[in-house]
């Protein structure tokens, strides 16, 4: 599913205008990403939850030269989705 998909989700279940439905999603999306940025772990009930997980910097090697590289640390997202959620998926058939 992309964002147009949400969009457009939202302009047929709520009878709403692409611009509203465009100015909701990019409120929810950028209020998700400032409270990330920020630290705070974001909740959903019945979907699950992202926090951000601190990386360290490391030094690696160039696979090709074998030269010893500087690896900065750097965040990342992760997302443990609920219980609930992986229920209600478990109980749909696989698909072929």
């Amino acid at each position: 599913m992309l964002k147009s998909d949400l969009i457009a989700l939202l302009i047929q279940k709520r009878g709403i205008t692409q611009k509203q439905a465009e100015q909701a999603i990019e409120v929810i999306f950028g209020s998700m990403l400032r409270a990330l940025r920020e630290g705070d772990n974001i909740e959903i009930r019945g979907l699950g939850a992202f926090h951000i997980k601190e990386y360290k910097g490391y030094q690696g090697r160039n696979p090709r030269s074998g030269s010893v590289i500087e690896v900065r640390a750097k965040r990342g997202v992760l997302f443990r989705c609920s219980k609930q959620m992986r229920d209600r998926l478990n109980r749909l058939p696989l698909p072929k």
